[in-house]
């Protein structure tokens, strides 16, 4: 698993329209929220680093539901 800086899509579980999201994984596992640019509501991204089986995993949810 390569560290750094790292770009996705994600749908807005809002509205469903789909957006790029950017981060960094260097510092380790971290939650931060990002604004839909279509919809403008907030959308929760929380960033898991599984270091013994190489693996990041992205988890976004509205703040009452979780979609992986």
């Amino acid at each position: 698993m390569k560290l750094g800086n790292q770009i996705h899509d994600i749908n807005c579980p809002h509205c469903g329209a789909t957006t790029r999201v950017a981060f960094d994984t260097s510092g380790g596992e971290e939650s931060f929220i990002d604004d839909c640019v279509v919809c403008c509501n907030a959308i929760n991204l929380r960033v898991d680093i599984d270091e013994q089986h190489q693996q990041m995993r992205l988890f976004v949810d509205a703040g009452d539901e979780q979609y992986y």
